[in-house]
């Protein structure tokens, strides 16, 4: 007898042993690589790639069945039919797979795209400066704008650790209250510090938009993450930019009021926020709950063996169990952030990390103040004259066309990468500067739709070129870092220059300060483009046959333009 539950025990380690080992592979899932890569937006997919994400969807898959004990319950809402052969499930099962995580996705664009539409969003700094709140233009420029940038600083990284942690639902719930909260005192009040108030919730509501670019991952395997990313992207867009001519054809055409406007984005946000209590409940998260999993897996094993050595305790004495090792060291997340380190020594992704931290700096702190130059540059007397929807709808709808042409740019990147940096940097500071020195309205609106198309240009080269090498779950750390960053430097910027505290310069000021910014940018740019190509010939000649090197194209995918929640958007606090 005692043979026979020693026979069961091992046969019962082993099992946990094999669990274990199939648990693992879903933290080594690597993005695809950029020879495999397809054009931006699109939804095929090379063979090799299919078969590569069919195998990981198939671990997956074998990890939460075991982690549920072998029940299709809740699982089927998190996992997909893979488009390759899977074990036999049965008739039903294969039925309402699909149609579980399809029902998610759908529900979750749906979502993406109704919390988008804020009719009222592009006019909030006219009706800020209007007689109806009858606040100055150097109170919205020095007291209550800079509040957003710090608001967003100090609730960026708790946004970032409670959306893994509590599994994405609570933070989008919590982003729907406080877009709520918002539009109720733009509604209710009048005064600077309750001003001040609705800047810090919108610092929280962008803090928390990392929530819904991290959800839809929970709900499908790997092979279909580049398909659903391209879907739940392009829902905020299209909301973003209904949003925006909603709300200029509102003012120009019916003639409604700040007050009539903020009262139906409130309504807007308020069925936003009832969808988000609606969402289904991830069961898996990237790094806390992984972490869990596998501290239960290894403490079941270690029951296991000390049950055995109890029974046979010869050869528990000849080969002892090994200590439990420390926990926090083998943590996901800590085992991540270590790697963080081997990204600053590699020369390609240093280098994009280090424009998404400067360029998006200076390309959110025209977003927050653009509104106030126009009111400056044309106080317009009455709300039918105000085109910032419009103007904030153009830049939507460019943007997407040139992150989509982003993806068909064909050259060897990890050469002409600093030059094609410099040279959009350039273009962008010699539009800040026109933007600062002009009077002329619609010269500025131009200039504004063109600085940012040219820095969405450049947002999925950057998003690819960072997470083609890359997991997941490291990728998503290095950009919660980049964008951290990022805030903090804008929150400096804001310091000396903006908040009444610092130096407080009006906003046409402020502007050349940016101009500076990026023209200091452009030099450091083109300096290490010069390096860069310099270096490459000297080595073709040394070498020789350079020139047969195959061209590294960029051919993006909707993964990688998803993994950046807070850079691709429509206004200064749409995305």
């Amino acid at each position: 007898m005692e043979q026979r539950s020693s026979s069961r025990l091992l046969r019962s380690e082993n099992k946990n042993k094999n669990k274990s080992s199939h648990g693992d592979l879903t933290v080594q899932e690597k993005f695809p690589s950029a020879s495999q890569s397809g054009p931006a937006r699109t939804m095929a997919m090379t063979s090799d790639d299919a078969a590569g994400s069919r195998e990981r969807s198939e671990g997956e898959k074998e990890t939460d069945r075991e982690e549920d004990g072998g029940g299709h319950g809740d699982a089927d809402v998190e996992m997909v039919a893979s488009q390759g052969p899977s074990p036999p499930d049965g008739p039903s099962g294969e039925a309402e797979e699909p149609t579980k995580w399809k029902g998610a996705v759908i529900f979750l664009c749906f979502y993406g795209f109704m919390a988008s539409i804020k009719p009222g969003e592009p006019f909030i700094t006219p009706y800020l400066l209007s007689p109806e709140k009858n606040l100055t233009r150097e109170q919205v420029t020095n007291e209550i704008t800079p509040v957003l940038t710090y608001s967003y600083m100090v609730v960026l990284v708790p946004a970032f650790l409670l959306t893994d942690l509590l599994r994405y639902k609570p933070v989008l719930v919590i982003q729907g209250v406080s877009q709520v909260v918002i539009w109720l005192i733009l509604l209710l009040c009048t005064g600077l510090l309750e001003m001040q108030f609705m800047e810090f919730f919108y610092g929280i509501t962008m803090a928390c938009r990392v929530a819904y670019s991290s959800y839809i991952f929970s709900l499908v395997s790997p092979a279909l993450y580049q398909r659903v990313a391209g879907y739940s992207r392009s829902a905020v867009l299209l909301g973003v930019f209904t949003s925006s001519v909603l709300g200029q054809l509102l003012i120009s055409f019916g003639e409604v009021s700040f007050y009539t406007l903020s009262a139906v984005s409130l309504g807007f946000v308020s069925f936003g926020l009832t969808l988000s209590a609606c969402l289904p409940w991830p069961k898996r998260s990237l790094f806390f709950n992984r972490a869990r999993l596998r501290e239960q897996k290894e403490a079941a094993a270690l029951a296991a063996r000390s049950e055995l050595d109890r029974m046979n305790p010869k050869e528990g004495a000849a080969s002892p169990a090994a200590g439990p090792s420390p926990c926090w060291r083998d943590s996901v997340f800590v085992q991540m952030l270590l790697e963080v380190r081997n990204v600053a020594r590699r020369p390609n992704l240093r280098l994009w990390s280090l424009w998404w931290v400067f360029n998006s700096t200076g390309y959110y702190l025209v977003l927050f103040y653009v509104h106030i130059l126009w009111n400056k540059v044309y106080p317009a007397t009455e709300n039918k004259n105000v085109y910032n929807g419009g103007v904030e709808a153009a830049s939507t709808l460019l943007s997407a066309l040139t992150s989509f042409a982003a993806g068909y740019v064909k050259i060897r990147w990890d050469v002409w990468s600093e030059l094609v940096i410099a040279a959009i940097t350039a273009l962008q500071a010699g539009l800040l500067l026109l933007m600062g020195t002009t009077d002329n309205i619609w010269v500025c609106y131009m200039a504004y739709v063109l600085f940012r198309g040219f820095y969405q240009f450049l947002v999925p080269i950057a998003t690819f070129q960072i997470a083609s090498s890359l997991t997941k779950e490291l990728c998503a750390l290095v950009f919660g870092i980049n964008t951290f960053l990022g805030t903090i430097l804008k929150s400096i910027i804001n310091l000396i220059f903006s908040d009444r505290r610092g130096l407080g310069l009006d906003v046409h000021a402020q502007f050349l300060v940016y101009f500076i910014y990026y023209t200091i940018l452009t030099v450091v740019y083109f300096v290490c483009a010069a390096v860069v190509i310099v270096r490459h010939y000297r080595n073709q000649r040394r070498g020789g046959g350079g020139d047969d090197l195959p061209v590294a194209s960029t051919e993006l995918r909707p993964v990688a333009a998803e993994a950046e929640p807070l850079s691709n958007g429509s206004g200064a606090k749409a995305q």
